[in-house]
C-alpha cells in the first residue's frame, strides 16, 4: 500500500527524479568522470584530476552492469584507459602498453616491444606535481610508443632514488588481455604487479580532465587544468 506522502512526493518531484533516474543511467552506460586520488599517472594526471571516462569506446554496456550489447573499439597501444584491477576490483587508471600478441621487455625503465626498444628523449617541461612527490629527485621524459601505424608520444616520470621493478619479462601478452602501466614508472601499481588485465574488466577511455582540487592546499580548484585533453 502506498502512502499518501510518498504519492504526493513522486508527484512534486517526478521530474528530478526523472532527471536524476537518466543520469545515473547516462553516467553508468556513457560517460562518467573519475576522481585520481593517487600520482601513479603523474605527470600526466596528478592527484585531484578529475578525468572524463567515454564509457562507449570499448562498446555499450548494459546500465549499472559490465555486460556489453556492443563490442566497441579494442584499446590500443597508448591510450589512457579505466578499468577493474584483476587483483582487488578497485577501479584503476592507466596507460595500454601491450595489447594481444605483444612480447614486452622492461629494462632499466626501457621498454621493448616486439623486440624494439621504444625512443626516449630528455623532457625539461615544468610540470605539475604534488608536493610530496616535486620533493623526491624525479626526471622526465618523453617516450615514443610505436605500433605499426602510429607512435604515441607521451611524458613518462622516473623516480631514481625510489626502489621500483624497472625489469621484467620478456612476456607474451596472451589473447584478449592488455598490459597496463602507469606514466609514474617508479611508483605504480599496474600489470607488472598484478598481471595482464582481461578485455572484459574496461570501463572506458580517459580522454579529458574534467577539473582538479589541489589536496594540497585546500582543496581549490586548479584552473589551468580545466577541460585539458589527455595524451
Amino acid at each position: 500500500m502506498q502512502h499518501p506522502w510518498l504519492k504526493q512526493f513522486i508527484r512534486e518531484y517526478r521530474g528530478m527524479i526523472l532527471f536524476l533516474g537518466l543520469m545515473f543511467i547516462f553516467r553508468s552506460a556513457c560517460a562518467d568522470w573519475m576522481t585520481v586520488p593517487t600520482g601513479s599517472m603523474n605527470p600526466t594526471i596528478i592527484e585531484g584530476d578529475r578525468i572524463l571516462v567515454d564509457k562507449h569506446a570499448y562498446g555499450w554496456r548494459i546500465p549499472f552492469t559490465m555486460t556489453r550489447i556492443t563490442q566497441g573499439d579494442d584499446p590500443q597501444r597508448g591510450e589512457i584507459a579505466v578499468f577493474y584491477s584483476p587483483a582487488d576490483g578497485i577501479r584503476l587508471v592507466k596507460r595500454v602498453i601491450g595489447v594481444p600478441g605483444d612480447v614486452l621487455e622492461l629494462r632499466n625503465d626501457v621498454l621493448f616491444i616486439n623486440g624494439r626498444a621504444m625512443r626516449y628523449s630528455a623532457n625539461q617541461t615544468d610540470y605539475l606535481l604534488s608536493e610530496a612527490t616535486a620533493q623526491q629527485s624525479h626526471l622526465f621524459f618523453t617516450e615514443a610508443l610505436q605500433s605499426s601505424d602510429h607512435v604515441t608520444n607521451h611524458t613518462v616520470m622516473v623516480l631514481p632514488d625510489r626502489a621500483a621493478m624497472r625489469n621484467f619479462g620478456p612476456m607474451t601478452v596472451t589473447a584478449g588481455h592488455y598490459f597496463m602501466m602507469g606514466d609514474n614508472r617508479d611508483n605504480s601499481g599496474d600489470s607488472r604487479y598484478f598481471g595482464l588485465v582481461p578485455r572484459e574488466s574496461f570501463v572506458g577511455r580517459a580522454n579529458k580532465i574534467v577539473a582538479s582540487l589541489n589536496p594540497d592546499h585546500w582543496y581549490l580548484p586548479r584552473i589551468n587544468r580545466i577541460w585539458e585533453p589527455l595524451t
